[in-house]
């Protein structure tokens, strides 16, 4: 009854949080400029007609010069009725637009998590256990340059660097022209072709350096702890090798604290890159899509896509919270 009865709670929370994010996204573009209704002015301006009149056709045309309260019930019980709205900036249906996009994110999105997570615990794991050495030397100018250095700038380095200077130079008198990559996203190869993975590598690479650098200092602060426990230092007189006593041992341990913190920072460093990463690579996914429909003020779209990383982040929140009785027997939800 504890179990149900909390998970009963928590998704009682999630519809008020949702509807809080989307109640604030409305609100936030409601109070925003209109750059539509300004260019219809614009446009009827060099004319010589009413600019006031053509801007007061265009907010009739798309339902705006409503009272802002209707505006907000009306598109609160579309949502609540699933109806995601029309896109004006896509011309098409909202679902159809995110259905289109979100392959493309996806694409660079989950190897990137995938990165961040391996890459990212096995440096912080094996540098807590081999202290002061090169390795962990290694490990912490990993963390401080991820953190350090700006995704837009490390993107227009690499694109400088494996797009252009590659192409012309040479090393020993052999062309580097092989190791050049693509410098923006080429919509007309497949999903799982060759030329797909390699136009990817940057902004994978991109992507995942400032979060492999998060991880890796969260999980070395949490297996420091551990590293002078009494279980290591008796799996280590048993003999066992040194990433034993990282997987087997450190690592079950530190996994609680380090899963709070996995689903916020991951969805915090990737969702806030990939309008950066797409901007600049030109890939055509949600980041872009949103962006697009910010400047032009596409409410029923902002507000779709928004609902997006609120939703991974209210459900991966509550997986990982169920996913401490499996890490932690000890944990009871009774008392929550």
């Amino acid at each position: 009854m504890g179990m149900r009865w909390y998970v009963a709670r928590r998704l009682a929370w999630a519809l008020v949080a949702t509807w809080l994010a989307v109640t604030l996204t409305f609100g936030v573009l409601l109070a925003a400029p209109n750059p539509g209704a300004d260019a219809a002015a614009a446009q009827c301006a060099s004319q010589d007609r009413d600019p006031e009149q053509c801007r007061q056709q265009y907010l009739e045309s798309r339902g705006l010069d409503r009272p802002a309260h209707v505006q907000y019930i009306d598109y609160m019980t579309d949502l609540a009725a699933l109806d995601f709205g029309y896109s004006e900036s896509q011309e098409e249906p909202v679902t159809a637009a995110i259905a289109d996009a979100w392959i493309y994110s996806a694409q660079y999105f989950v190897p990137s998590i995938i990165i961040s997570v391996l890459i990212g615990y096995s440096i912080g794991l094996y540098s807590a256990l081999n202290r002061y050495t090169l390795t962990d030397y290694l490990g912490s100018f990993v963390a401080y340059f991820g953190i350090s250095i700006p995704n837009f700038w490390f993107a227009i380095v690499l694109i400088l660097v494996v797009g252009v200077y590659f192409r012309e130079a040479s090393l020993l008198g052999v062309s580097l022209d092989a190791l050049s990559l693509r410098t923006y996203y080429e919509t007309s190869y497949g999903v799982f072709t060759v030329e797909n993975a390699k136009q990817l590598i940057m902004p994978v690479i991109v992507l995942a350096t400032a979060s492999v650098a998060s991880q890796m200092r969260y999980s070395r602060a949490q297996a420091l702890e551990y590293a002078n426990a009494d279980f290591v230092k008796t799996a280590r007189a048993k003999g066992a090798s040194t990433w034993r006593v990282l997987v087997a041992h450190v690592l079950r341990v530190a996994l609680v604290p380090l899963s709070t913190i996995l689903i916020v920072d991951i969805l915090a460093v990737l969702f806030a890159g990939s309008f950066i990463i797409e901007a600049i690579f030109q890939i055509p996914g949600l980041g872009r899509l949103q962006l697009e429909a910010i400047t032009q003020k596409d409410t029923d779209l902002v507000a779709a896509v928004t609902l997006i990383p609120v939703f991974l982040a209210i459900v991966g929140n509550l997986i990982q919270d169920l996913a401490y009785v499996l890490l932690d027997p000890r944990i009871d939800y009774g008392d929550r």
